[in-house]
């Protein structure tokens, strides 16, 4: 290579990292995932703004551009008015448009140290005088079919009076809601009156963690912003609700992204940008995208019938972690493990019991608690499917008919809040917890042990308990005093087993907790 060459190759890879350290930082914008049912099917007679495209590059160089200017238009920014009572009865007066933060993934949030006026979070959009009723909300979205069908986030358009989309040439469309899913904070909206938008389609194929990814949208009011990068990881949980399974991307998302799409370079939708993850109030390259295969499923479902219909059980299921694997002598920590059994749901008629490990579902193996519920919730209503459990030691198989997810599923009974009274407080020095009877602490309930007070060095507390939990029952066996707790450790302990399940109820629900017996101090 010539010296000429080679300062021009040099040169080259300085600008391109140049241009990569002078990427803008962002803020919070989080929302839900999961799965659902059916698949959207674009008419094979009409083909998306995409497919108009050629390449014509010279050889050696890399552009987005092409791409970029093929599927702008079909890329829209949303702008939402809702009603201050609105806003105030749904909570989110901090946090609205594509700035809202739902419910579900606070917990995320507080896990970073943020929330509604920290420092990164969410803020609220151009507050008005006290005669005004209305707030504005900005976010992103984007057409999937020339008749003017569009997808953004739910939390950009709930609850709101008027939507309104703007594309890239500057004109401005009146949309309705079609549906909305707020369990994967996805939403159908729908511009009428014309047949012509330009549209883009959502991927049918997984991209691969490396994969370069194009994001199009509406960052701080700013439309038709473009950000680059590639797909950093697959199917993660950032614990917004039980069907997680985003797509993390380091394209600089920003307050205003979301319900806007993620694009691989074929010019297809591969994700619905919905979150990121923020320590430092800026951007630091962890954004977070609905895939479009759940994306596909749920729009199909809305377009049907302007809601999700999904499969239920009534279980409450948690992962089997190496611990709980330990404690009931399985090769593998793999599959749901069955902690609550709701009463009269299809899994108490089906004979599903708590301590019941689900390890396949019509014979497709699961891996973990997420698996069954995006698998069950893919499911329709009345479906019947066989679920292959591992109870006692030994593989049976329990068929379950599915039935209609409550709009409100019911939460396991929770434990209320009270004074509590040490009257016949024991201590269990060796778990580094005080329990006493339920039925002496108030608001507690007539089963389990309560624990009083937890010892914050204690290997109960490194395993999550904290006072207020109710002990249900200990390998197996239904507790009623400390003395009942005492006896069920001793007993697995003489069976020479290395760790043992106890069965917790708290205000999240119920759960199995391990207790490796190696871990009792003295």
């Amino acid at each position: 290579m010539s010296r000429n060459a080679l300062n021009q190759t040099r040169t080259a890879s300085s600008t391109l990292r140049g241009s990569r350290s002078r990427l803008l930082a962002g803020v919070f914008t989080l929302a839900l995932a999961g799965g659902a049912v059916g698949a959207f099917v674009i008419p094979e007679t009409v083909t998306p703004a995409f497919a108009q495209l050629s390449t014509n590059q010279p050889a050696g160089t890399f552009s987005f551009a092409d791409i970029v200017e093929k599927v702008s238009p079909a890329v829209v920014s949303v702008k939402v008015k809702k009603d201050e009572e609105q806003v105030a009865a749904n909570g989110d007066e901090d946090s609205l448009g594509g700035q809202n933060v739902p419910p579900q993934i606070e917990r995320f949030m507080r896990r970073f140290g943020f929330g509604p006026g920290a420092p990164g979070g969410p803020d609220m959009g151009p507050r008005r005088g006290p005669g005004h009723r209305a707030v504005v909300g900005q976010g992103s979205g984007f057409f999937i079919s020339a008749d003017g069908y569009a997808v953004t986030n739910n939390h950009v358009v709930d609850g709101a009076s008027e939507v309104d989309l703007t594309t890239t040439d500057g004109k401005t469309y009146t949309a309705k809601v079609v549906g909305t899913d707020p369990r994967t904070d996805i939403a159908l909206i729908k511009v009428d009156g014309k047949s012509d938008f330009p549209w883009v389609k959502l991927a049918e194929k997984a991209p691969r963690v490396g994969d370069w990814v194009v994001a199009v949208g509406n960052p701080f009011g700013l439309g038709g912003t473009v950000t680059a990068g590639i797909v950093s990881a697959r199917g993660r949980d950032i614990g917004s609700g039980p069907y997680d399974d985003f797509i993390q991307i380091d394209a600089p998302i920003n307050r205003g992204n979301s319900g806007g799409p993620t694009f691989g370079l074929d010019g297809e939708v591969i994700g619905v940008n919905t979150a990121i993850v923020s320590p430092s109030g800026g951007n630091v390259g962890i954004a977070f995208a609905i895939p479009s295969e759940t994306v596909s499923e749920v729009v199909a479902a809305l377009k049907e019938g302007g809601q999700v219909a999904r499969g239920y059980v009534g279980v409450q299921i948690q992962p089997v972690s190496d611990d709980v694997a330990e404690a009931m002598d399985l090769k593998q920590a793999e599959g749901a493990l069955v902690a609550q059994v709701q009463p009269g749901t299809p899994g108490e008629k089906a004979g599903l019991k708590p301590g019941d490990i689900v390890t396949a579902i019509d014979g497709a193996t699961i891996k973990d608690s997420r698996e069954m519920s995006r698998e069950i919730a893919r499911k329709k209503p009345g479906t019947t499917v066989k679920l292959s459990v591992l109870r006692d030691g030994k593989a049976i198989t329990v068929p379950v008919t599915l039935e209609q997810l409550p709009t409100n599923v019911a939460s396991a009974d929770k434990a209320q809040g009270g004074e509590e009274r040490e009257q016949g407080t024991r201590d269990v020095p060796r778990l580094g917890l005080s329990l006493a009877p339920a039925k002496g602490v108030a608001g507690a309930g007539d089963i389990g042990v309560v624990v009083t007070e937890v010892d914050p060095n204690g290997p109960a507390a490194e395993r999550g308990l904290k006072a207020g939990d109710v002990i249900l029952d200990v390998g197996g066996k239904p507790v009623m005093t400390p003395a009942d707790v005492r006896d069920g450790l001793a007993a697995a302990k003489k069976d020479n087993r290395k760790a043992v399940l106890m069965r917790v109820k708290s205000e999240q629900g119920t759960r199995f907790v391990a207790i490796s017996l190696g871990d009792q101090r003295g």
